[in-house]
């Protein structure tokens, strides 16, 4: 089975000079933790809820005049549209991540595979426990 037959399409980004309270914004309505960070179609990065609370909050930037560039996480893990999902599984378990965005063959954002993704989608338990123990393990 391939990442596209299970991935969320349509993912939403916010971009580097998005304030932090327009991002928790969207991330409230969208009702999600995580968003990509898009600068001209590419992906730069992701930020989180987490991100937003601890890293803004422990530099004292102020919700309104905080941008995402400055606590996004700009390394991202990423898959292919066209990859199986073993490999996405791998790639979570190695990273220790429970999202994956996931890029077409011109690296531009298509969606996100997600822990639940993988569980409910493909319908293969013992690859959803295997990536959930590895994910949760302690660093």
């Amino acid at each position: 089975m391939k990442v596209n037959e299970v991935m969320t399409k349509g993912a939403e980004c916010v971009t580097p000079d998005t304030t932090l309270r327009e991002a928790a914004q969207k991330m409230k309505a969208l009702d999600v933790g995580t968003l990509p960070v898009c600068d001209n179609e590419r992906l730069v990065g992701m930020i989180t809820d987490r991100d937003i609370t601890v890293r803004a909050t422990a530099e004292a930037i102020p919700p309104n005049l905080g941008q995402v560039g400055d606590v996004m996480t700009r390394s991202v893990v990423y898959c292919q549209e066209d990859q199986d999902v073993e490999e996405a599984a791998n790639l979570m378990q190695e990273n220790q991540i429970r999202r994956l965005v996931v890029l077409n063959g011109v690296k531009q954002l298509v969606g996100i595979v997600s822990l639940g993704d993988l569980a409910v989608e493909t319908g293969d338990e013992r690859l959803a426990g295997e990536t959930l123990e590895k994910v949760s393990e302690p660093v």
